[in-house]
This record gives structure tokens, C-alpha cells and sequence, in this order.
């Protein structure tokens, strides 16, 4: 396959990068490098500095290169900066998205998987897991972008002008085992925080609530290895050059754990205790978020290769090897 990869510079989209190359596909990638690291685009790829709005830069690639698929993950993903910055988000996840797949439209790259998020279901009262026909309610700008976003491409698709597979993420973590990408920065993502903690780069974790109606009261999140999550790119990517349609799939692993648990599974593998302690909870807090997988795994028999303990020994390893 020859793909064309936005936001290849950032944690998931390197890892795909990474993994497609691994499998000898070839790779493009676009970046603007505005929240994303040079250090994580891997060299094999074809790299290319451009916001995915400039038309005139985008225009030139897809001029000069055939691609089977688009792969977008290019975008801003903190839920709390969004808050302070809706303009912000929905500038750089919406409308600059619109006029980079407008440009794909005219000049024929017509298959596009969409990194969206488990964010997009909001809070659902009912503790059960999450079926891809639940109308989502974004809590925040940044699922309302996502949303937006999501609706653009259904509509095209609708008009025949695209096939789009969006992939809805759960909690994605852990590092590649080859240990060449992984996260580097993310103020919102529990296992980054665990991690700076056993490695001395951050004092305690603040565990937001411990009175939700959950077995030990914290809040329970459906955690995926990022390798686990790139397979399941792969395999919509194949699936998207041979069929035509458009098609919304949840990656998550179909079972969640509670903060707690992350916290004495890390104790374990540590055989030390972390410091942590409660605060109050945060606005809008999800208590149960767990993924319904059964669509992706009746339609690619897939089945994850990754567990907890998995994420955690990986993200702990990862931690180390980036300087303070």
C-alpha cells in the first residue's frame, strides 16, 4: 500500500508509520510540527512540513504521488485545553480538516480513515459497554470536533465522493516494543501520569473522584495497547481499498478497569507503592467508558495481542529512555 499519513509525527500516527513500514508499505507523511516531534517520524518515510490546510503544499503531493488510503490522526487532543479554547479546536480539528479532504476529493484520494475518539459518546449513565449505534453527545469541544468531523465525511460519503472508515479510540497507551515511539507529552492520559510518578519526574497522581458508582469508586476506562490500535488501522486500511463502503468501528479491548486497578498494576510490576491521592472530581467526568468491539472483531476475526500489565511494562520502559 502506499499511504498518506497526517500527523505522523505524533504518538499514534508514528506508530502506524512506523508499523506500515515495518511491513514494506510505503509511507508519506504530513506534519506541521506544531504539537508533534520530529524525533518520533520514522526515517524510512517520505516527510513533508506543512499544515494540512495550506492547499498548495497538499495539492503538490497528491499531484506527484498516487496514494490508496489517507490516514488522518493531524489534530489537537487536549479535552482540557479545549475547554479554555473551543476556537482553537474547532479551527485546527474541523475546518482545517474540511479544506485538506476537499483537496483530497479533487485530485482523486478518496479513502480516508479517521483517528476520532471514544470521547464522542459522552457520558453515558448506564454502566455498559458502548455500541457504535449510540448517538453521541460530546461533553467538550474537543469530542464536538471530532464530531463535526466525523458528520463532514458521513455526508460526503453520502454523496459518493468518499469512503471513509472512522475509528473510535478508547484509552490508548503503551509504547512501541522496539521502544521508537511512544507518548511524550499528555497532561489527560492516566498511564503518562503512572509512569512520570514511578520514574520520579512527578510526585504524586491526583485520582479525580473515589465516589462513583464503581466497584472501588474510582471512574473505569477501557485501556488499548497503541500497537493493538495500529493492527486494527491496518486491517481497515486493506479493507478499505478493496470495499467502497463507510463504516464506524469502536478499538478498545471490550473490558475496563478502574483506576485503582491501573495503579495496583503498576505497584506490582514496580513491587513498590506509588504515591496517589484523591481529589475532587473533575467537570464532566465519565464514570464507565468501556467499548461494545464486536463489530471489528465479527467483521477482521481480530483479537488483541496486548493486556494491562503489557501497556503498563511498556510505558514504564518508554518513561525511563526520555530524559527530564
Amino acid at each position: 500500500m502506499n499511504i498518506l499519513v497526517t500527523g505522523g509525527a505524533g504518538y499514534i500516527g508514528s506508530h502506524v508509520a512506523l508499523t506500515l513500514l515495518d511491513q514494506k508499505h510505503e509511507v508519506t507523511i504530513i506534519d506541521s510540527l506544531v504539537t508533534s516531534n520530529l524525533k518520533l517520524i520514522p526515517d524510512k518515510a517520505v516527510f513533508v512540513k506543512s499544515d494540512i490546510a495550506n492547499k498548495e503544499k497538499i495539492s503538490e503531493i497528491l499531484k506527484n504521488k498516487s496514494f490508496d488510503v489517507v490516514m488522518h490522526f493531524a489534530g489537537l487532543t487536549r479535552v482540557g485545553e479545549s475547554v479554555n479554547f473551543p476556537d482553537k479546536y474547532f479551527e485546527n480539528n474541523y475546518e482545517k480538516a474540511k479544506i485538506f479532504f476537499n483537496t483530497c476529493i479533487k485530485f482523486g484520494l478518496k479513502k480516508i480513515i479517521f483517528s476520532s475518539t471514544a470521547s464522542v459518546y459522552g457520558n453515558i449513565k448506564a454502566k455498559k459497554n458502548i455500541l457504535e449505534s449510540q448517538k453521541p453527545k460530546p461533553t467538550n469541544p474537543y469530542s464536538e470536533s471530532k464530531v463535526r468531523l466525523e458528520n463532514f465525511l458521513i455526508e460526503q460519503s453520502k454523496k459518493k465522493l468518499i469512503a471513509t472508515t472512522i475509528l473510535r479510540y478508547f484509552n490508548v497507551a503503551g509504547a512501541d516494543k522496539k521502544m521508537r515511539s511512544g507518548l511524550l507529552n499528555s497532561p489527560d492520559n492516566l498511564i503518562k501520569a503512572v509512569c512520570e510518578v514511578a520514574s520520579n519526574k512527578r510526585d504524586k497522581i491526583i485520582i479525580n473522584g473515589k465516589d462513583y458508582g464503581t466497584k472501588d469508586g474510582t471512574t473505569i476506562r477501557d485501556f488499548i495497547h497503541v500497537s493493538d490500535l495500529v493492527e486494527m488501522h491496518l486491517l481497515a486500511a486493506k479493507n478499505l481499498i478493496k470495499e467502497n463502503s463507510t463504516e464506524i468501528y469502536n478499538c478498545g479491548y471490550g473490558y475496563g478497569y478502574s483506576i485503582e486497578d491501573v495503579i495496583r498494576e503498576t505497584n506490582n510490576i514496580l513491587k513498590k507503592k506509588i504515591n496517589y491521592e484523591y481529589g475532587p472530581r473533575r467537570k464532566d467526568d465519565i464514570e464507565y467508558s468501556v467499548a461494545d468491539n464486536t463489530k471489528f472483531k465479527n467483521k477482521f476475526k481480530w483479537k488483541a495481542k496486548y493486556n494491562l500489565n503489557d501497556i503498563l511494562m511498556s510505558s514504564l520502559e518508554w518513561e525511563k529512555n526520555i530524559k527530564k
